[in-house]
């Protein structure tokens, strides 16, 4: 698969996810770029990522209507350390409820993205 990638130098990391579509002027504010994240028309390191506020660093690729980017730090900027990511870690051992009331369904559906009537944006599909 042959992925070209506009690369796009940083002079500090991390910066948010929401902060670098400003900044690259691929939405219009803030509030534009929160509501595309969290409707899933954004990808980070070929995943859809609906964290708004998602710290990026130099290697990261960003993928956002049908382009994608590649974050760099200039020649003259510190690179600051990735931090480890945190494993998901077993659910600790609740205390039983009791028999006379059901388990708790605490699970969100979640609704797929469509494709946005005023931009004509699809949401990213990796798969």
């Amino acid at each position: 698969m042959n992925e070209e990638y506009i690369e796009i130098e940083l002079e500090e990391e991390p910066i948010e996810l929401c902060k670098l579509l400003k900044v690259l002027n691929l939405v219009e504010g803030g509030g534009q770029a929160k509501n595309l994240i969290a409707e899933g028309y954004v990808g980070v390191n070929h995943e859809i990522c609906t964290i708004k506020r998602k710290k990026l660093y130099s290697g990261d690729i960003l993928e956002f209507d049908g382009e994608l980017f590649q974050l760099a730090l200039t020649e003259d900027a510190t690179p600051v350390e990735r931090p480890a990511e945190q494993p998901q870690s077993e659910p600790s051992q609740a205390a039983p409820q009791p028999a006379s009331q059901p388990a708790k369904n605490k699970r969100k559906r979640t609704k797929k993205p469509k494709v946005d009537e005023k931009t004509g944006r699809r949401p990213i599909s990796f798969g």
